[in-house]
């Protein structure tokens, strides 16, 4: 299956998680009482963004879990009721959610900032589900948008735009000194 993760401002900080020893060992547990939702609650973690959140659709996460859609469904109601994860719907269908993962359990990357009112998630998109399938991969580059890391100083390079012009507003032109030539040639 072959799938494209959208980090929409909230990419992973770095190549893993962290996860308290309370939380592994309750985790633990309930591996030993459903496996399933065990492994719902690890997919979700190894996809999630620094905000502790993953958008996803249930058929793709069912997917990805090796399971069918009444089972995930199921195991995500353990998740939820056991208070390992936070599910928002996205659109009125529910079919697509936001998993929020109990920050008290596993985070990726600092703790500041985990809190949300409003939060930013991963976005994960299943080739499958998308209406242009059979064009993926074949679209025109988007237009890149140059980003500036704390401490760089911008540089314009390239060939540009010529600069905005306005004509001057009446009564209000600007006054710049003049040269004026002589008629007869510099004097001597």
């Amino acid at each position: 299956m072959k799938q494209k993760q959208l980090g929409l401002t909230t990419e992973p900080g770095g190549t893993w998680v962290q996860v308290e020893r309370a939380a592994m060992e309750r985790w633990s547990k309930l591996a030993v009482s459903n496996s399933r939702a065990a492994a719902v609650m690890m997919l979700i973690t190894s996809q999630m963004g620094r905000h502790n959140a993953l958008v996803v659709s249930q058929a793709t996460l069912a997917k990805m879990a090796g399971c069918g859609l009444n089972t995930l469904k199921r195991a995500l109601g353990v998740l939820r009721d056991g208070n390992w994860i936070e599910v928002r719907q996205i659109g009125p269908t529910g079919t697509a959610c936001a998993y929020i993962v109990n920050d008290r359990v596993a985070w990726s990357g600092s703790r500041d900032g985990i809190r949300y009112s409003l939060f930013s998630a991963a976005v994960l998109v299943s080739d499958a589900e998308q209406p242009d399938q059979s064009e993926l991969g074949a679209q025109p580059s988007l237009e890149r948008i140059p980003t500036m890391h704390p401490g760089e100083r911008q540089l314009p390079t390239g060939p540009g735009l010529d600069p905005p012009t306005q004509p001057p507003l009446m009564g209000l032109e600007p006054d710049l000194p003049a040269r004026v030539k002589e008629p007869h040639g510099p004097p001597d």
